[in-house]
C-alpha cells in the first residue's frame, strides 16, 4: 500500500510493476538481469478521491497518457528492489504535486506615500536635467 496522505492511499493491486531489462551499458550481466521497474497506474479506475482524479487528468504531464494511464520507468539503480521503491516515490510526488493548489493572486495598488515620492523623484530629476540644459 502506498501512502499518499493521511487520508488517501493506493491499494497495491492498483499499481501494475512488471520487472524489465533496463537501457544502457552494464557488463555481462545486462541481458540477464531484469533489474528495471515498468509502472502503471490506472487514474480512472483508481480508488483515489475525485479530487485528485480530476487534477490528474487535467495535467500536463507526459507521463500521463490520454487514457489516463500514468507510465513510470525507474532504472536508475542496480537492484530491482531500488528501481521499485523509486517507482512509486514517483508516483506519489506526481499525485501529491497534482493536489497543491496555487495561492490566488490578488491586484494590490500602490500606496498614496509610494506615489508621492515616485512624483517628487520624477520632479528632482526634472529639475536636475533643466538645471543642465543651454541658457537661451
Amino acid at each position: 500500500m502506498l501512502q499518499i496522505s493521511n487520508a488517501v492511499a493506493i491499494q497495491d493491486w492498483e499499481i501494475q510493476l512488471t520487472a524489465i531489462r533496463a537501457q544502457g551499458a552494464g557488463g555481462q550481466n545486462v541481458n540477464k538481469v531484469s533489474s528495471a521497474i515498468h509502472l502503471r497506474f490506472d487514474i480512472k479506475h483508481s480508488t483515489l478521491p475525485d479530487f485528485y482524479k480530476e487534477r490528474l487528468l487535467k495535467s500536463q504531464d507526459g507521463r500521463i497518457t490520454k487514457d489516463g494511464v500514468i507510465i513510470i520507468k525507474a532504472q536508475q539503480y542496480r537492484t530491482q528492489e531500488q528501481n521499485r521503491e523509486d517507482a512509486l516515490n514517483r508516483l506519489k510526488e506526481i499525485i501529491l504535486e497534482a493536489a497543491k493548489t496555487n495561492k490566488v493572486r490578488r491586484a494590490t495598488k500602490p500606496t498614496k506615500g509610494s506615489q508621492r515620492r515616485r512624483l517628487d523623484k520624477k520632479n528632482q530629476r526634472s529639475n536636475t536635467k533643466k538645471l543642465r540644459a543651454k541658457p537661451i
